[in-house]
């Protein structure tokens, strides 16, 4: 399973200076992000039945495929679990990335203000 890093780790980074994004790609990252937070919060609502019960048969058959799909959809690795930690996580990771946006602006003004200082004999 692939290893991957929360928000909060992530803002970590950027607030350490150890992750840096160029203004156009973060934003591209935030547009994305911030669109998929708005999807699931338009339709929260809706996707809130996915922790119930759906309604089936009165059979033992019906009343397993219900529970089994109940669980599958709200046990630790369901679908409704999964998009709520991620409707929970992104705006952290939209904040990372502002952060990173603004390590890597610092980082640019840096380097140019230091390629200004050097003597001109040294660039040829």
């Amino acid at each position: 399973m692939t290893q991957q890093l929360s928000g909060t780790e992530l803002k970590r980074l950027a607030q350490t200076g150890s992750f840096a994004v160029d203004d156009t790609t973060g934003n591209q990252m935030i547009e994305a992000l911030e669109g998929v937070i708005d999807t699931l919060q338009a339709r929260w609502d809706a996707l809130q039945k996915l922790g119930t019960a759906p309604a089936m048969s009165s059979t033992s058959t019906g009343r397993w495929v219900s529970t089994h799909m109940l669980n599958t959809a709200s046990d630790g690795q369901g679908l409704l679990t999964q998009l709520q930690a991620a409707r929970d996580e992104f705006p952290t990771y939209v904040e990372a990335i502002k952060l990173a946006k603004q390590n890597y602006s610092n980082t640019e003004t840096g380097t140019r203000d230091t390629i200004k200082r050097l003597p001109v004999d040294e660039l040829t």
